[in-house]
C-alpha cells in the first residue's frame, strides 16, 4: 500500500494493518522528513489517545492528516508504532 499527497509518496508498505477501514502503516514505511508535528489530540474509547502530524510538501500544509496511537488500548496493540492518513490523503494499492 501507499499513502500519497500532493503527488508525493508519504508511506509505503506490503504490511499494513486495517482497523474501521483505514490502513496503518508501520511508522518505519513512513517519510518523516515529510511530517511537522501538530497539537493536535483526539481520544478513541477502545484504541485510546492519538496524537497528530502535519504532512508539508513543497511548501503545502496538510494539517493534522495523519495520527498514530503511541500508547494505545490492549485491544488496539496491534497498531502500536503505525500511522493512518486522511485529509485528502490516498491511500492505494502499489
Amino acid at each position: 500500500m501507499k499513502a500519497l499527497w500532493n503527488g508525493t509518496v508519504i508511506a509505503e508498505s506490503d504490511d499494513t494493518v486495517v482497523v474501521e477501514g483505514n490502513h496503518y502503516f508501520p511508522l518505519e514505511s513512513v517519510n518523516t522528513e515529510l511530517l511537522r508535528e501538530s497539537d493536535m489530540v483526539s481520544r478513541c474509547p477502545w484504541k485510546g489517545e492519538a496524537t497528530y502530524w502535519d504532512i508539508v510538501v513543497d511548501g503545502e500544509t496538510n494539517p493534522d492528516a495523519v495520527w498514530i496511537y503511541r500508547e494505545p488500548k490492549v485491544r488496539a496493540e496491534n497498531i502500536r508504532d503505525h500511522v493512518a492518513f486522511w485529509r485528502g490523503v490516498d491511500v492505494v494499492d502499489s
